[in-house]
């Protein structure tokens, strides 16, 4: 069974400033309110196209900081999800947040409405970087929030982005290593895109900020992957969902529509690379075939301009993304 969101975007509502990077309308869309209607909506439609239970769903609150929305619309949105976790239709509910609205009463008001994961908005754990991308909140209010997130039994998830203003890769790293202590269920990376109508945008067109390319992005998010793996943190996003409004409105930064699958592209070709130079043959499952030989066989080009002649072969036995190296 495949795990599924049904996700509601409260886009920007309840964020007490914005961000350097944020323009929510652009990212997810939308710019309307959800209310309770629209939570049974999605709902049934997506348990409708369930009928053969392929997918195990949770409803996802997503856009906005969750728990510092005004307290008797985040109830009204909350009160239309729960009956379908009480009635076992859906497997739970999912909020993200920011980590200064995170506190005991909340987190006991969530558990009562049926809530199972809380993700957090971290972005970065360095002081220096939250300040200078406006966030309004410190690493401490990171550390606090999980704390408590994990003390309450709730699923505790992270979210990182790469590449911010004031930030490098030394930082971003660092940034994933304190994550780590924190024992998360999940992580999602979300390299920095610049965006029109943001502080960000002002940055970079002013010359004040120049984000990475999409090259330096893929392979930092290939190091943070494998850290996590390595770590037993289920890495469960890395970039933006791929959106037209945000194709149409970003000025740079690391996106791609398939920015995912480069990733892990990568990290197959950084594999191989730790042996010495040479002739080898690997092998994947076949259904990862497009992954090892890369985007118009990027992997094969520059594995042989580093001195590697792979032959490639297939074992049902290995997990897709697996490889062995003979």
């Amino acid at each position: 069974m495949k795990k599924g969101n049904i996700s509601v975007f409260v886009s920007h509502i309840g964020c007490p400033q914005q961000c350097s990077f944020c323009n929510q309308r652009t990212i997810t869309g939308q710019s309307n309110t959800p209310d309770g209607q629209d939570v049974k909506h999605a709902v049934e439609t997506a348990l409708a196209s369930n009928k053969d239970g392929r997918f195990e769903y949770e409803i996802a609150f997503f856009g906005g900081s969750f728990t510092a929305i005004e307290r008797g619309y985040m109830l009204s949105l909350l009160g239309a999800a729960k009956p379908y976790v009480e009635s076992g239709a859906v497997k739970g509910i999912r909020i993200s947040t920011r980590p200064d609205a995170i506190d005991d009463e909340i987190l006991s008001l969530l558990k009562s409405y049926g809530v199972t994961a809380i993700e957090v908005g971290a972005q970065c754990m360095d002081d220096g970087v939250l300040a200078a991308n406006l966030r309004g909140h410190s690493a401490d209010d990171v550390r606090n929030a999980a704390r408590l997130i994990k003390a309450a039994g709730f699923e505790l998830g992270l979210q990182m982005m790469t590449g911010l203003y004031a930030s490098d890769d030394e930082k971003d790293i660092r940034t994933a290593y304190e994550f780590a202590a924190l024992k998360p269920d999940t992580v999602r990376i979300y390299p920095t895109v610049v965006l029109k109508d943001t502080y960000l945008a002002q940055l970079y067109e002013s010359g004040k900020y120049s984000p990475p390319s999409l090259d330096e992005t893929v392979e930092l998010c290939a190091r943070l992957v494998e850290f996590f793996e390595r770590q037993g943190v289920d890495v469960i996003r890395v970039g933006l969902h791929s959106s037209e409004n945000v194709k149409q409105n970003m000025l740079a930064g690391g996106y791609h529509d398939s920015l995912g699958e480069m990733v892990t592209s990568r990290i197959m070709r950084n594999r191989i690379m730790q042996y010495p130079r040479g002739r080898y043959k690997v092998y994947i499952n076949e259904k990862s075939i497009s992954k090892l030989l890369g985007n118009k066989k990027s992997n094969i080009i520059a594995l042989n301009a580093a001195g590697y002649e792979i032959e490639i072969g297939f074992d049902s036995a290995l997990k897709p993304d697996e490889l062995r190296v003979v």
